[in-house]
């Protein structure tokens, strides 16, 4: 049975008087029935993991560079983020691929560098308004799959989470149909290239304007094991009630 997680990615968002919502969490949902992570800024995570030391909410990185160290300015390494406390790293976000013109290849070498750090590695993937509107939805996301996931993925290091580009900060989500096809399909994938075991083990995220309003339906949709939340998730007013309705949905009354 896969754990259910609701992972928060605050973006380039925070500054250390915001921790008090790493706080407020902590205390909102020890004993949670589902994991919990959040991925605040760099320069907040030694700090934010030091306060849940001794809690269930755990602690990422928003990327890490391919390589353990050397003369690559302004990046962070995958053992820096676990140096500092994280646990897991998101990478290929569609912001990163975007800004940073980051190839699927590499991503690929970002995720080794994480499971070599024993980081659980975050790898998204998602398609633009055009390539939707053009039908090529799962052709791109196969594509992503494909060349961005490395050999060595389990279900112990790896989470997939797919965010489509065009619902990411608009406002607009993926209806049940739209998220339940592509992550049936991830699954599919999956088992194919890793077979059943490992390919059923591996937790599936959607992402895209998850709010409190619509996480109930968006969990129960076939495949979702949870959400990777962006604005919602700066604030515990918001990201609690999400975390609640995926409770709700791992363990229903």
């Amino acid at each position: 049975m896969r754990r259910k997680l609701a992972a928060g990615n605050w973006k380039m968002n925070g500054r250390y008087a915001d921790l008090t919502q790493i706080e407020a969490l902590c205390a909102a949902h020890d004993g949670a029935e589902a994991d919990l992570l959040i991925c605040p800024p760099y320069t907040l995570v030694a700090a934010a993991a030091a306060l849940c030391a001794d809690h269930a909410l755990n602690i990422g990185g928003q990327d890490c560079h391919p390589e353990a160290a050397g003369a690559h300015t302004g990046d962070v390494s995958a053992e820096m983020l676990q140096d500092a406390g994280a646990s897991a790293v998101i990478l290929g976000h569609s912001e990163r691929r975007a800004d940073h013109a980051e190839t699927n290849e590499r991503i690929h070498d970002k995720a080794r560098a994480a499971y070599q750090a024993g980081l659980l590695a975050i790898i998204c993937v998602g398609e633009s308004l055009a390539e939707r509107e053009a039908h090529s939805t799962l052709e791109i996301i196969g594509a992503q799959l494909s060349a961005s996931i490395p050999d060595a993925a389990t279900g112990e290091n790896t989470v997939v989470a797919y965010e489509p580009c065009w619902a990411i900060g608009t406002g607009l989500t993926a209806t049940p149909d739209q998220i339940g096809e592509v992550h049936d399909f991830i699954r599919a994938r999956l088992e194919d290239r890793f077979g059943d075991r490992v390919g059923q083990s591996v937790r599936l995220l959607y992402g895209g304007s998850v709010k409190p309003e619509n996480a109930a339906e968006i969990f129960a949709v076939s495949n979702v094991d949870g959400a990777l939340v962006g604005g919602a998730s700066l604030k515990t007013n918001d990201f609690s009630p999400i975390i609640r309705a995926l409770e709700a949905e791992a363990n229903p009354s």
